[in-house]
């Protein structure tokens, strides 16, 4: 399934605006450790990472060195990778050795980063609001929907997270949603034809060649076997 390009590159816009608001930049430590409500996690995050994307002028210019350093080190604890990874995979992720597991997330890691770097520069000029929602501190799973106003129509941004007792905050993201089109579906939907055409490790060889193309080759087209 071929994402609509205007969807795409929201998807690409709207992951860059969760990597960095997963890094709480400028956060007590004691502040991060708290646990949240999910939505005042998710307008706290995302209200930093507004800030800061007019800050970081590397990022804005798609340094790839420099956006893999703000992975490693701010965007793990708050960013379930291992579940999104898995999700993205399917139901050949039960199969997979633990080591066929770790090439898997790294990749998907790299894929994401080297995908969304270029879409940095869009975020300039953008407000978001909160929507109302329900939830019960029994919850373990919710949806945070957002909307996003910037250039053009505004963006239907929704964050399903997880409660992760251990993460900061009290949440985990896991998926978002960009006008309709849930992220980790749509990979799902890209690395299920290579994975039954190939295995397991022919979607691992298919995601490092891809990751060897340029940024902005990685992020004109969709993973192929």
């Amino acid at each position: 399934m071929r994402t609509p390009w205007n969807s795409l590159r929201a998807l690409r816009w709207a992951m860059w605006l969760v990597l960095w608001a997963v890094c709480g930049w400028g956060l007590p430590a004691w502040a991060r450790a708290a646990v949240e409500a999910p939505d005042a996690l998710v307008e706290r995050i995302t209200q930093e990472a507004l800030d800061a994307m007019q800050q970081d002028k590397a990022v804005q210019a798609g340094d790839i060195s420099r956006i893999t350093e703000i992975l490693d080190q701010k965007v793990m604890p708050y960013l379930h990778f291992r579940r999104m990874t898995a999700s993205a995979v399917g139901p050949a992720w039960r199969k997979a050795t633990e080591e066929q597991r770790q090439k898997l997330e790294a990749e998907f890691k790299l894929l994401l980063v080297r995908t969304y770097a270029n879409a940095m520069s869009q975020a300039k000029n953008v407000t978001f609001t909160i929507k109302p929602m329900r939830s019960t501190p029994q919850d373990q799973e919710v949806t945070v929907r957002t909307l996003v106003r910037g250039a053009g129509e505004p963006i239907q941004l929704d964050y399903r997270l997880e409660k992760a007792p251990d993460a900061p905050g009290g949440w985990k993201i896991f998926n978002l949603n960009v006008l309709g089109i849930w992220l980790v579906d749509t990979y799902r939907s890209q690395f299920a034809p290579i994975v039954n055409a190939k295995g397991v490790d022919g979607l691992v060889l298919t995601l490092i060649e891809r990751n060897k193309a340029t940024p902005a080759q990685a992020a004109s087209r969709p993973a192929k076997g």
